[in-house]
């Protein structure tokens, strides 16, 4: 069977039968959308509209509200094929240890061929932060989110943001999309740090060490379904995040923890 027969055998989703049953375009769906915005306009584009009802892009709840409003359907109904595949995915793996959670999450980064999220202000592994800027270095359409939240913990995280600067500009469009995302959560208060490392294939989320209240050594592997959720994850964040892209900008970050000197 030929890719494109294929995607014709594909059910047609709950979300793009009710659409169609009205005989909405998608820029009329867009249109609906922007009149239920503060302001006017949400943002949403008939890509983003046809990406949600294909299933390839996760609808965040504030856009579900909205589509449950229009359309007159709960989210069971409506979303069913977005989150039918998370109940169909392979079981996440336990990663107890610190060799285990570096090796799984150098292995996402090391793996990474369209996209890598990464979330969280606390890393401090040189290998794993070097890992990132070889991929980067080496791969040059690989589109890479940061997102922190508060400031860079540790020195060493705020110099790779310094060298991810130097390895790419992020107003750069020479393979014809922004490569480099870089943002910062400032009130976390309102909106608590979340970690995780992802791309299109897997994720790893690091969870409270089983070992010891200090440790960074625990975490979950989780398969290709629930990283491209995570991947929307990311992408929401960073577009709620204040940009940080350019070298100023990052070198006026406070750093947490400053560097002790030898003993």
């Amino acid at each position: 069977m030929s890719p494109s027969s294929s995607r014709s055998a594909r059910p047609v989703s709950p979300l793009r039968q009710v659409r169609l049953a009205r005989n909405w375009t998608l820029e009329r769906m867009v249109q609906e959308i922007d009149l239920r915005t503060v302001g006017g306009h949400s943002g949403v584009t008939p890509s983003m509209v046809s990406g949600w009802e294909l299933g390839r892009h996760t609808t965040s709840i504030g856009h579900r509200a909205t589509l449950c409003a229009i359309y007159g359907q709960p989210p069971e109904v409506l979303f069913a094929h977005q989150d039918q595949e998370l109940t169909d995915s392979t079981e996440p793996r336990l990663l107890a240890g610190f060799a285990d959670l570096q090796k799984a999450m150098l292995s996402i980064v090391e793996g990474a061929q369209e996209c890598l999220v990464v979330m969280g202000s606390r890393s401090r592994d040189g290998a794993y932060l070097a890992a990132i800027e070889m991929a980067l270095a080496e791969r040059p359409p690989l589109i890479y989110y940061r997102v922190l939240f508060g400031p860079p913990h540790h020195q060493v995280l705020k110099d790779h943001l310094v060298r991810l600067l130097e390895l790419r500009d992020p107003h750069d469009r020479s393979v014809g999309i922004k490569t480099l995302h870089l943002g910062i959560v400032e009130d976390t208060a309102l909106v608590p740090e979340r970690f995780f490392c992802a791309s299109e294939q897997k994720a790893v989320v690091p969870i409270p060490s089983l070992t010891s209240h200090e440790a960074f050594d625990s975490g979950v592997l989780l398969g290709r379904a629930a990283a491209a959720r995570l991947l929307d994850h990311g992408r929401q964040a960073y577009a709620a995040a204040r940009r940080v892209e350019s070298l100023g900008e990052v070198r006026a970050l406070d750093v947490l923890r400053e560097r002790r000197a030898p003993a």
